[in-house]
């Protein structure tokens, strides 16, 4: 006779992992699909037993931005500037590739987290330190969150050309326009089709020239 099958043991319940549940829950649906009920549901539980380790919806989108804060590299005391940025900006994208979603909830849910205090001290230390006025130093901080946040929602959004449009075709269907009308749309159209077109390649192009223009701030200064 065969043993009987041991009963499967449920995780002890916690505020980690419902963050954690909640995030995938999120990559794979979206944030509107974020509800107690859901997020209840996703762990196994009723949506009561989440409130013994979460005070409301708000504790979990604060905790989501924190969770994700921590995926992202922060500079480590006296990293040379430029290669601090260039990895938190780098680090940054690759996150939010995988959680884009997130993006809005980034800069909405304010600065109060550990996390969050942490990351932003992090950058901000690292740019006063090489010599960036502060002035200077929460451009820098905004402008590379701003570039990153739009490559992103860029590489999540964009559509590749209609297969019917071929850049070489010159014959528009009825209520079509003619592509003849449009020519630096089509060589745009063509470049991207191109095999050697990448995303991180635009990254990179765009980041270099923002840390060679913050580059000016320290220049200046010696």
């Amino acid at each position: 006779m065969l043993p009987p099958d041991k009963p499967s043991v449920r995780l002890p319940l916690s505020k980690e992992r419902i963050l954690r549940a909640a995030v995938d829950l999120v990559d794979r649906q979206g944030l509107s699909a974020l509800t107690m009920r859901g997020l209840g549901a996703e762990l196994g539980v009723e949506a009561m037993s989440l409130y013994k380790h979460v005070a409301n919806k708000d504790e979990i989108l604060d905790g989501i931005v924190e969770h994700i804060l921590g995926e992202i590299e922060i500079p480590v005391p006296n990293s040379d500037w430029r290669d601090a940025m260039r990895r938190r900006a780098t680090s940054a994208r690759e996150v939010l590739l995988r959680h884009s979603w997130a993006i809005g909830l980034l800069e909405s849910r304010g600065m109060n987290g550990p996390a969050v205090m942490r990351y932003t001290n992090a950058v901000l230390g690292t740019l006063r330190a090489a010599g960036f006025p502060l002035d200077a130093a929460a451009h820098a901080y905004w402008l590379l969150d701003g570039f990153v946040y739009g490559q992103v929602i860029q590489e999540t959004n964009v559509t590749a050309p209609a297969s019917s449009t071929s850049p070489n075709s010159t014959t528009a269907e009825p209520d079509e326009p003619a592509m003849d009308d449009y020519p630096h749309l089509m060589e745009m159209v063509a470049h991207a089709a191109n095999a050697t077109f990448s995303f991180d390649q635009e990254f990179e192009y765009g980041l270099n020239l923002i840390l060679d223009a913050l580059q000016v701030n320290v220049t200046a200064k010696d």
